[in-house]
């Protein structure tokens, strides 16, 4: 499909809630007020997959940091978001149910990566769930195994893209 892969805008904060809303469990999903904070703290740090009707169909975000693993409470405090920092974390990468398998979440996640080269990052970082691991890995993400989270109570895995 094609969509146009740009940085969010400040008045789309709701709209990337509710999409986090309904493609992540309720325990994982960043509440609009997290989002609208992470949002304020970082807008180069999210992009969107807009369709050429303007309708946004997923999109990518997460702080930059100096650790080499994402750690849960950078999901909730953005005053540990370094925007110098070395690392490029991915908190969530989210497709709306009715646009994915058209290879938007390929592309949010090149494009996502590609800025963090432009930025001068040493690398790319994430927790995903085992059935995931694949996916990023043929980005080149190495699996480093169970990562040492308990976001949302599930089994996360720390992964790891480095330039």
């Amino acid at each position: 499909m094609k969509v146009k892969i740009r940085n969010a805008r400040q008045n789309e904060g709701r709209e990337l809630a509710e999409i986090e809303a309904i493609c992540f469990p309720a325990k994982e999903a960043a509440s609009e007020k997290e989002i609208l904070a992470r949002l304020a703290a970082f807008p180069k740090n999210f992009y969107v997959a807009a369709t050429q009707d303007g309708k946004l169909a997923g999109f990518i975000n997460g702080c930059t940091t100096d650790q080499s693993v994402l750690r849960d409470e950078l999901y909730h405090d953005v005053s540990l978001h370094r925007p110098d920092g070395a690392y490029q974390a991915v908190f969530g990468l989210n497709v709306l149910p009715q646009y994915r398998r058209q290879g938007i979440a390929e592309q949010l996640v090149k494009a996502f990566i590609q800025g963090a080269k432009e930025s001068g990052k040493k690398g790319v970082i994430l927790t995903c769930k085992e059935h995931m691991i694949h996916y990023y890995e043929k980005f080149g993400f190495v699996n480093y195994g169970i990562a040492d989270s308990a976001h949302g109570g599930a089994v996360w895995y720390d992964m790891q893209l480095r330039f």
